[in-house]
């Protein structure tokens, strides 16, 4: 029988993966895989975040924060692509890791990316909201406080919007991966439309003297972080690079994709790239029409700046394709998150209904459970204080899929099949895809640390009390034939 410490390291065996995830129907192509990227990537991020990061952080080089961030979120893209093509399984890194490393780290990349999914789907519910009502409330259409925030904040007890809008989606994936794909692709569609217009419109109303100085002269804000300098544009890549997570949702559904060896790829790399342009184009175009000190506490620094120059109607378009393209976000992070609870199921670390599949071979248990976590985690918890927890934990991941492909690179052509795709400049640029991720992380705040470390102590918790116990690595055969 095996020891406690033997069974936490025990890896699992790439083909019962496949066995497992044999009844998930691979109907997803290249163009749904860059919609699931681009909706996830092109959220309320595109929205807010370079008016945000000027003015909090880096001035008008808020461009040079976005390609630096992009910069490393491609080195790790690089990683996801190769262990995609060679692992097709739903769960992403998750499941990776558990072939790789084990089941102990698998449990932990997972259990950071399943902080990733709860807290931002119920983060986009809430911007979703607040977007929507700004764009009814001059209609004179205006909900009570009570029904228009969470728990707690402002005297609200639920906020409606969010809960319908993530009902709504829960609904439309439930029905399968082929139909919701489609309401993506024209989602997202519309989304890319809408910046492209920002940015030519945008691009009329510029005056170069906002980009003097580029680099604005170091100093502390008054909360102690950074503003201008090299360590500016630091503070702002850390604060960035939630936008750039979204490939993680397309490896995440890898087990329903047509031909994973080459879509895989061309999803990943191709999501990523179109979102880094956008985002460059946006944040040069944004901080040229107004000078970067006027979008301080600006929730909507597009529509803003559109309106201060007199685009009243392009910033009405803007708004309200932008609550369209929320839905496609929400859509993109719900199907990942749930295929990523159904892998826990399937491997018997959390209770195993959440890996059944009903007669449709969708795994609808786990999108009624994250369903659920992220309805209750919208309505009573702040999302400031929650948000801080998506960047650390899907660095965390990020940091053991790069170290990964070193222990892949050994077992491919072997036990797992040799990748239509492979990681350039191997054995250095893995390193370097860890390397920047590490110091992306020690770049964040101390709460989102803390806030980190509180959810891995939960988390082992868990796995120590629960998952090794009913772990499905108990009563499976190795590779070898051993119990």
């Amino acid at each position: 029988m095996a020891t406690f410490k033997e069974r936490i390291f025990r890896k699992e065996d790439p083909s019962v993966y496949e066995q497992k995830d044999a009844h998930l129907v691979r109907t997803l192509r290249v163009r749904d895989f860059l919609a699931l990227g681009l909706g996830t990537v092109l959220s309320t991020a595109i929205f807010t975040l370079p008016g945000t990061v000027a003015a909090q952080h880096a001035g008008p080089a808020v461009v040079l924060s976005f390609i630096a961030a992009g910069v490393v979120a491609g080195l790790v893209a690089f990683a996801y692509a190769e262990m995609a093509s060679a692992m097709p399984f739903a769960g992403s890194a998750y499941s990776w890791i558990n072939v790789i490393f084990g089941e102990f780290f698998g449990w932990i990349a997972g259990w950071a990316l399943l902080a990733e999914y709860f807290i931002a789907v119920a983060f986009v519910g809430s911007g979703l909201s607040a977007n929507f009502r700004g764009l009814i409330e001059p209609l004179g259409l205006k909900l009570p406080k009570i029904l228009a925030n969470p728990f707690g904040t402002d005297g609200g007890i639920i906020d409606l919007v969010s809960v319908v809008a993530i009902l709504a989606v829960a609904f439309l994936i439930s029905r399968g991966a082929n139909q919701t794909s489609r309401v993506e692709n024209v989602l997202v569609v519309l989304k890319v439309i809408v910046i492209l217009l920002f940015i030519v419109v945008g691009c009329t109303a510029i005056k170069p003297q906002n980009y003097v100085p580029f680099i604005p002269k170091y100093h502390l804000n008054p909360d102690g972080s950074a503003f201008g300098g090299w360590q500016g544009i630091y503070a702002g890549v850390s604060m960035i690079f939630l936008a750039y997570i979204g490939f993680d949702s397309i490896a995440a559904n890898s087990a329903e994709a047509k031909d994973p060896s080459k879509t895989m790829p061309k999803g990943i790399m191709g999501s990523l790239l179109v979102g880094v342009v956008l985002f460059a184009a946006v944040s040069l175009v944004l901080v040229g029409m107004f000078h970067y000190p006027l979008y301080a506490n600006n929730a909507e620094p597009v529509g803003w700046a559109l309106r201060k120059s007199g685009h009243v109607i392009v910033a009405t378009i803007v708004q309200a394709v932008a609550c369209l393209g929320m839905f496609a976000a929400l859509i993109g992070m719900m199907m990942a998150g749930s295929r990523l609870l159904y892998s826990f199921g399937r491997d018997g670390l959390l209770p195993k209904w959440l890996g059944k599949i009903n007669d449709r071979h969708l795994p609808n248990n786990a999108l009624l459970a994250l369903t659920v976590f992220a309805v209750i985690i919208g309505s009573i918890f702040p999302f400031a204080f929650l948000s801080q927890l998506i960047s650390a934990g899907t660095l965390i991941a990020f940091m053991f899929v790069s170290l990964g492909i070193y222990g892949l690179r050994k077992r491919e052509g072997k036990d797992i099949p040799e990748p239509g795709f492979k990681m350039p400049f191997y054995p250095v640029m893995p390193a370097l895809a860890f390397i920047g991720s590490l110091i992306v992380f020690i770049g964040l705040s101390n709460d989102a640390k803390i806030y980190a470390l509180g959810w891995f102590v939960f988390g082992l918790i868990l796995y120590f009390c629960y998952g090794v116990r009913h772990s499905a690595l108990n009563g499976e055969k190795s590779p070898s034939g051993e119990k």
